[in-house]
C-alpha cells in the first residue's frame, strides 16, 4: 500500500519537472517584458543595483543602511506593476504560475506533505491497484433506474439524490453515508461514482473492499516500527486511510471479523469522525445484522453518524449479464 522509494522519487521527479516548467515560462514572460515595455528593465536592474550596493554597506558595517533598502524595492516594485498593467497585463505577470500555489510544486509546505501530494500518492495507488478500472463508467447520469419499480424505485431515486447531494456539499457540510441492502442492487457503483466525482474535483479519496481494508490496517499495525523503505517519505498505510478526504468502504462483512477487525473499524470511524473526515460504507448486511456483528459502540457510531440510503431489488449485475447475452 505505501509508495516504495522509486513510486516516491517518480513523483518528486514530476514535482522537478513542473516546478522547471514554470520557472522556464516565467522567464519567458520577463524577456518578452523586457523587450517590448519601455523602462521596465532599466527599474529591474535599478532595483539589482541597489540591493548589491547596500548589501556592500552592510559589510562595510553600516547595518542601519538596510533599513532604508525595503521601501525604495518597493516604490520600484510599484513602478514596475503600474507599467505592466498600463500595458494591458497583470501586476503579477511575472511570477511563477505553478501548478499547487501552495507549495510552488515542491510537494512540501514548511516540512509536511502538500495536499497535493496526497493527491498524487493516493491516485498513483489507485492506478497501480486497479481502482481505475472499477471507477471506469461510474457517471451519475449514466445510472439507469430501468430494472427498479415500486419501493426499489423509490429507494434507488432517494439514495441517488442523498450521492449527489454529499458530492455537492462536500467539504462545507460534513456527511457519512451507508447503503445497504440486497447483492447487486447498485451499492458499489453509488459509491464508486461519489468516489470518481470527488477525484476528479481534486479530493483524495480511497476505495477499499472490506477485507482488504483489515488487511492493510493489519500490516500496518505488525510492521510499525520498521525502517521505510530505503528512508523515503513514504506514507504508511494508516496514514492514509485515516487521513484522505473520504475513505469508501465495500462491502462491510465480507471480512473475517474478529477482536481485531471490530477494534480497528471502532478506532478508525472514531478517528475520522473527530477530525470530520468521511466515510462511506456499502454492506450487503440488514441493520439487524450489522448490530449482532459488530460491537454496540460501532452500531451506535454508524446509527449517530451516518445516513442510512437503502437500495433494494432484483439483482442488477445480473440482469445485465442476462440482457447482453441474448
Amino acid at each position: 500500500m505505501p509508495l516504495t522509494a522509486h513510486q516516491y522519487n517518480l513523483i518528486m521527479r514530476e514535482y522537478d519537472e513542473d516546478r522547471m516548467n514554470a520557472l522556464r515560462e516565467a522567464d519567458k514572460r520577463r524577456e518578452y517584458v523586457n523587450t517590448n515595455i519601455a523602462g521596465f528593465k532599466e527599474l529591474s536592474d535599478r532595483a539589482a543595483s541597489l540591493s548589491l550596493e547596500y548589501t556592500k554597506k552592510a559589510l562595510r558595517g553600516e547595518r542601519e543602511a538596510l533599513k532604508e533598502l525595503p521601501s525604495m524595492l518597493g516604490e520600484i516594485n510599484d513602478k514596475k506593476a503600474g507599467l505592466l498593467i498600463a500595458n494591458g497585463l497583470p501586476a503579477d505577470y511575472l511570477e511563477p504560475v505553478y501548478k499547487c500555489g501552495i507549495c510552488k510544486d515542491t510537494g512540501y509546505k514548511d516540512g509536511v506533505k502538500c495536499r497535493c501530494f496526497k493527491q498524487k500518492e493516493i491516485s498513483y495507488l489507485f492506478d497501480i491497484s486497479g481502482m481505475s478500472k472499477i471507477l471506469e463508467g461510474s457517471d451519475f447520469d449514466k445510472m439507469s433506474d430501468r430494472y427498479y419499480s415500486g419501493d426499489d424505485l423509490d429507494h434507488f431515486r432517494e439514495s441517488k439524490q442523498r450521492s449527489i447531494s454529499f458530492v455537492n456539499n462536500f467539504g462545507s457540510d460534513y456527511q457519512n453515508l451507508l447503503f445497504y441492502g440486497t447483492v447487486g442492487t447498485g451499492k458499489s457503483l453509488m459509491s464508486a461514482c461519489i468516489a470518481d466525482k470527488l477525484l476528479r474535483s481534486g479530493r483524495s479519496v480511497l476505495y477499499f473492499s472490506a477485507s482488504s481494508l483489515f488487511d492493510e490496517l493489519a500490516g500496518a499495525t505488525f510492521n510499525r516500527g520498521s525502517d521505510r523503505d530505503n528512508g523515503s517519505d513514504q506514507s504508511s498505510a494508516a496514514d492514509l486511510i485515516y487521513g484522505c478526504d473520504l475513505l469508501i468502504i465495500d462491502d462491510l462483512g465480507t471480512e473475517m471479523t474478529n477482536n481485531f477487525t471490530v477494534s480497528e473499524l471502532f478506532s478508525l470511524l472514531n478517528d475520522r469522525f473527530l477530525h470530520k473526515r468521511s466515510v462511506i460504507i456499502s454492506t450487503n448486511l440488514s441493520l439487524e445484522e450489522l448490530k449482532n456483528r459488530y460491537s454496540d459502540r460501532i452500531f451506535s457510531r454508524l446509527v449517530g453518524g451516518f445516513e442510512f440510503c437503502r437500495l433494494s431489488g432484483p439483482d442488477i449485475r445480473l440482469a445485465n449479464r442476462l440482457i447482453t447475452n441474448r
